[in-house]
C-alpha cells in the first residue's frame, strides 16, 4: 500500500498525459485530468490501481468518452455541469473490493434527496447576531482553522487537522471565509479553485454545534460565490455527506442542483461515507 500522504503525480508517455491524485488515506486513486490515447491511459491507470492496492478508482471524464468507459466496466456516479471550461465532467468509478461496493444507506439517502427537494427555497437571507464577524482567513488563522476541523470532524478525508496543510492550500489558491465569535473561529468553508478549467469546489464546511442556528454556513458560501464571480469562475460544485440532511438542505436552498452520489467515497466524520454532488452555475444567478 502507498504511504499515508496524498500526492499528485503526472504520467506522460508519447501518446497520452495523465494527472493522477494518489489518496492512500481513502484507499483510492482519482484521475483529475487526461488527454491522448484513452485505451492506453486507462490501462496504465488500472496498473496503478493494482500496484497501490486501492479499493476505488475515480475518473473525471469528458462526455465524448462516456461510452468507452462503460466498455471498461466503469460506472457513472455523478456529473458536474460545465466543469471543463464549459463542458460537463462525468465522475466514473470502478471498485476493486466487494466491501467497497456494498452500502446499507442508499435507499434512505434517496428518500432524503426527495425530502430536500420539497423544501422552501424562498427563505430570507439570514442575519446572525452582531457578535458574529465574517472575514476572509489568512495564514495566521491556520492553527485555529485546524482546531475547528478537529472539533467538528473525528475523521476528515484531507489533513485539515494540520495547520501546515491549511497554509499549503492557501498558498495554492484555496480561499477560506470564516465567522469569528468572541475572537474565536466558529464556522468556516473554502473554495478550492481550479484556475485552468475555471471551476471551484466549495468544501471544508464546518460549524461548531452551538452556533448552527444562525445560518452562518449559507452566508459563508454566498461570500465564496461572490469571490468566485470576481475571479470569472462560474462553475461551482460541492460534495456533501449523504447522511447530513442539514448540509444538503443548505446547498439546495442556495440554488445548487443534485447531480448524483459517490458511493463509499471517503472517510469523513466517523466512517466511510457516500457523498452527494451538488452543482450551481454562478453566471445564471
Amino acid at each position: 500500500m502507498m504511504n499515508q500522504s496524498s500526492s499528485t503525480m503526472i504520467m506522460e508517455e508519447s501518446n497520452f498525459f495523465l494527472e493522477v491524485y494518489l489518496d492512500p488515506f481513502n484507499k483510492r486513486i482519482r484521475i483529475d485530468d487526461y488527454r491522448g490515447n484513452l485505451h492506453l491511459l486507462l490501462e496504465r491507470t488500472e496498473e496503478l490501481a493494482h500496484k497501490h492496492q486501492v479499493e476505488k478508482l475515480i475518473m473525471k471524464a469528458r462526455s465524448e468518452d462516456f461510452l468507452h468507459l462503460f466498455e471498461k466496466s466503469f460506472q457513472p456516479e455523478a456529473v458536474v455541469d460545465r466543469y471543463f471550461l464549459g463542458s460537463n465532467a462525468h465522475f466514473f468509478s470502478k471498485f476493486y473490493t466487494m466491501e467497497r461496493k456494498k452500502n446499507d444507506h442508499w435507499i434512505t439517502e434517496d428518500g432524503m434527496i426527495q425530502s430536500i427537494y420539497q423544501l422552501d427555497t424562498t427563505i430570507n437571507k439570514p442575519y446572525p447576531p452582531k457578535e458574529y464577524e465574517l472575514k476572509r482567513a489568512d495564514e495566521s488563522c491556520a492553527e485555529e482553522l485546524s482546531a475547528l476541523y478537529r472539533e467538528v470532524f473525528q475523521i476528515y478525508p484531507t489533513p485539515l487537522h494540520e495547520p501546515e496543510y491549511v497554509k499549503k492550500t492557501m498558498k495554492e489558491g484555496t480561499v477560506y471565509y470564516v465567522f469569528f465569535h468572541q475572537g474565536k473561529i466558529v464556522s468556516a468553508a473554502s473554495a478550492e479553485i481550479n484556475s485552468f478549467y475555471k471551476n471551484a469546489e466549495l468544501t471544508d464546511c464546518a460549524t461548531l454545534k452551538d452556533h448552527r442556528k444562525y445560518g452562518l454556513m449559507k452566508i459563508i458560501l454566498g461570500e465564496l460565490e461572490d469571490e468566485l464571480r470576481r475571479q470569472g469562475i462560474f462553475c461551482a460544485y460541492s460534495i456533501a455527506r449523504s447522511l447530513s440532511f442539514g448540509m444538503n438542505a443548505v446547498l439546495f436552498q442556495l440554488g445548487y442542483k443534485y447531480r448524483g452520489r459517490l458511493m463509499n467515497n471517503c472517510y469523513i466524520y466517523d466512517k466511510l461515507e457516500n457523498m452527494n454532488m451538488w452543482v450551481k452555475n454562478l453566471a445564471s444567478c
